[in-house]
């Protein structure tokens, strides 16, 4: 039986880097890990919270429940031809793998370098970045339900993905954890160069032809550039997801606002730039107390050393009404609040 802990902190198990603790606190390394835990009275009387790398959550107040940790870190893969298959353990850092993914030469992963986070946590949010979704380069994962106790898989179809939502999100939200992910890339390298700010800093770099290497190498000094490191200042990377609007509506922002940032996702459907929208109602920068958003990068909330949760939730409640009285949209967040 894997050991359970009481009143453990989790400051250092959250990017935000906010005072909160665990009930009950267990680490899990293995599916029998898993197995064992769910013999124990605390698994089926207790509030769960699943946590990997503490990436995408807030904690706004301690967690009066159990706490499971998922430390499972194992990589492996499997070559078919020019399919690769490669399967991660839950609790591996998700950058970690990129970069196993990159050296290795296996096509797919590189435009989602230095996204924070564990692999496990990867298909329920459908992580993506520059122009590349998980949904692009998932096969399957392993998951442990959380009411049997059993494991089943489920293949890219049945996790029902969508821009930066999946099944584990809506209908079988809190039901099951993710133990493993499994997925497929190609021995064949076709770079995906949509965004501009990767072709600039190709072209910059006089890179015509680029490796797989170097998009990674591009796509992480963009975001060292745009984003801040949790180890030096609390975050959570990107807190709002970029609203998706129809065709009327958009015209009719476009006709206020010309130098609006889009993308185009149909022909119905464009995507607004979430940062640009906060940015434009003033908020880059700017400091609240201990919080803020980010000088850089106005679509990322900060900690500047001693907020609490509920003091970063407020701000982001603030910024929301603000997009909202200006734009007329509601901007809707992606961090996971507790």
């Amino acid at each position: 039986m894997p050991q359970i802990l009481q009143n453990v902190s989790l400051t250092n198990r959250n990017t935000f880097g906010v005072e909160a603790y665990a009930q009950w606190f267990c680490e899990i390394n293995n599916e029998v890990d898993l197995k064992e835990l769910y013999t124990s009275s605390l698994f089926h009387n207790q509030k769960l919270l699943v946590l990997g790398g503490g990436s995408n959550l807030l904690f706004t107040k301690n967690f009066e429940g159990l706490v499971i940790h998922l430390n499972n870190k194992s990589i492996r893969y499997n070559i078919d031809g020019d399919d690769v298959f490669v399967s991660a353990g839950a609790g591996k850092n998700w950058n970690e793998l990129v970069t196993f993914c990159v050296d290795h030469e296996f096509a797919g992963m590189e435009n989602l370098s230095l996204i924070p986070g564990s692999v496990g946590a990867s298909p329920v949010q459908n992580i993506g970045a520059y122009g590349v979704e998980l949904m692009d380069i998932f096969h399957s994962c392993r998951a442990f339900e959380i009411e049997t106790g059993n494991i089943h898989e489920f293949d890219n179809a049945a996790c029902h993905f969508s821009y930066r939502n999946s099944i584990f999100k809506q209908k079988l939200k809190g039901k099951f954890i993710i133990t493993e992910v499994t997925f497929k890339l190609s021995k064949n390298f076709y770079p995906k160069l949509d965004y501009g700010e990767i072709k600039k800093e190709l072209k910059i770099r006089g890179l015509l032809n680029p490796s797989i290497v170097n998009v990674s190498e591009v796509v992480s000094h963009i975001r060292i550039n745009k984003l801040p490191d949790p180890a030096t200042i609390g975050n959570a990377g990107s807190f709002f997801k970029n609203p998706v609007i129809g065709v009327e509506k958009f015209g009719h922002i476009k006709s206020v606002f010309p130098d609006i940032i889009y993308y185009i996702v149909d022909n119905d459907h464009f995507k607004l730039a979430a940062g640009w929208l906060i940015e434009q109602c003033g908020w880059k920068g700017k400091v609240i107390g201990n919080t803020g958003t980010w000088k850089n990068q106005a679509l990322v909330l900060v900690n500047h050393g001693k907020a609490t949760g509920a003091e970063i939730f407020n701000l982001s409640s603030e910024i929301i009404n603000s997009v909202q009285k200006r734009f007329e949209i509601v901007l809707e967040r992606e961090v996971h609040i507790i």
